[in-house]
């Protein structure tokens, strides 16, 4: 266990984002081995993988309604020093993650194929984005109790174990990914269902690594079985947060899914060239995600604590590392974003797509940044609603006008990412005014956990 409470807070945020860092790149790079490896097959299968692959952010969507109220609770236990409350908070949260493990593998088996085929550009692509999410959704559904053990650990300010953890399962992945593809040693090429296979084989394995690393090491709190049956009371504090924090991924997925109906009329190369740049994209914002989430539990155990100083020194020393990584990113974007896609498809409709997504959606980089931030704080005072409120303000003001100019004659592409800018500028303008006005309810007048 880390006791934030005390010592520099810059220190203690820097200290805990760059192994969180180091663990979301490497499991970003689960999607970005497939693509590469996948796009040795052609446009219709990286569109498929991509296409497919955005049920991710459903996912992960659900897992946060566990991974952020767990964090939040714990980082709360830790500032308090109440391991007991701790344990029953993670014991609860393990036990739900299974359940919803289960559940995702039907509703994903149920729901993904209508999915696929609304989306997808044309027969191939839905083909390919079958035979992914087949050998895929496992991965997907083991990813809940990734997330509930990997929260716990960040709760107790505790990183590096899941950084290592997730540095060997890419490993593994990129290990598996060519072989299981192309049939390098085996002699049976399993095409696109080879690279969802390795990635389920892959988070498998990282799941049976942190639950070995739970039972032998103390950190703060540990997994009892005896508390895993459900506890209303308990699962209405996780939901309470969760749901509102899980909703921003909602949203995000229906941004996502948007602009891929919305630019199916362009081909399997259009969105192939918004698959490859969405992705990478997520890649560059690792760092300052990596930022907000470390902030989060330094801030959470301070206010926890009655510390509201330090919780707001948190807030600003989480905004002045993110703008800066945002705007060197951005100057990389606008410099050479072709070395960033290159490697993911020689197709030159592909690449134009890429670059010029990225060359564009590179303006509101420190936007995006100061967003992630926002979040992070509302999850340290335990209050998640507004975020996802001003999430939600963002799908309106993106949804709306991309509608109507996907109507309008002579219609491009780079008009969606022109519009998401705007939107995304709203959407951190709105945020900072929501987490002005919780951090005065909550910080100035010393309400606490």
């Amino acid at each position: 266990m880390q006791d934030l409470t005390t010592g520099s807070i810059p220190r203690h945020i820097v200290r805990l984002a760059i192994p969180m860092a180091l663990g979301m790149l490497f499991q970003t790079l689960y999607v970005l081995v497939d693509l590469y490896f996948v796009a040795q097959l052609g446009d219709a299968a990286i569109a498929g993988v991509s296409a497919a692959s955005n049920l991710q952010f459903v996912v992960m969507a659900l897992t946060q309604v566990l991974g952020i109220g767990t964090m939040v609770l714990v980082s709360h236990a830790v500032g308090r020093k109440d391991a007991a409350d701790g344990t029953l908070v993670f014991s609860q949260s393990v036990g739900l993650s299974i359940l919803a493990g289960v559940l995702t593998l039907v509703a994903g088996a149920v729901a993904g194929p209508w999915y696929l085929r609304a989306i997808a550009a044309d027969a191939p692509s839905i083909e390919a984005a079958r035979q992914y999410l087949v050998w895929f959704l496992p991965a997907l559904a083991l990813q809940f109790a990734l997330i509930s053990m990997g929260a716990a650990m960040r709760g107790v300010g505790v990183t590096r174990p899941m950084m290592l953890i997730q540095m060997l399962s890419v490993g593994l992945n990129a290990l598996l990914a060519p072989i299981l593809i192309s049939g390098w040693l085996t002699g049976r090429a399993l095409g696109v269902a080879g690279a969802g296979l390795a990635s389920t084989i892959a988070v498998a394995a990282a799941v049976a690594v942190t639950a070995w690393y739970f039972a032998r090491h103390e950190v703060f709190v540990r997994f009892d079985s005896a508390l895993v049956s459900p506890r209303r009371s308990v699962a209405a504090r996780l939901l309470r947060i969760g749901v509102p924090a899980g909703g921003e991924y909602a949203i995000l997925f229906l941004s996502m899914a948007i602009i891929y109906a919305l630019i199916r009329d362009f081909g399997a190369a259009a969105q192939a060239g918004f698959g490859v740049g969405s992705r990478v994209m997520q890649s560059i914002f690792l760092p300052v995600m990596a930022v907000a989430l470390a902030a989060a539990p330094v801030a959470g155990q301070n206010f926890a604590a009655g510390h509201p100083a330090r919780a707001r020194e948190a807030f600003w020393a989480s905004l002045r590392i993110g703008s800066a990584l945002m705007a060197l990113a951005t100057l990389f974007a606008h410099w050479r974003p072709e070395l960033l896609v290159r490697p993911f498809s020689s197709d030159p409709v592909v690449l134009e797509v890429a670059v010029e997504f990225l060359r564009t959606i590179s303006w509101n980089f420190v936007a995006s940044g100061v967003v992630f931030t926002c979040s992070g704080m509302f999850q340290a005072m335990g209050n998640t609603i507004p975020s996802v409120l001003a999430s939600a303000f963002r799908l309106t003001v993106f949804t709306l006008p991309a509608l109507w100019i996907s109507r309008l004659p002579g219609f491009q592409v780079h008009w969606i990412w022109r519009v998401s800018v705007v939107a995304t500028t709203l959407h951190a303008l709105v945020a900072l005014a929501l987490l002005r006005l919780e951090a005065q309810r909550r910080l100035v007048d010393g309400t606490r956990p």
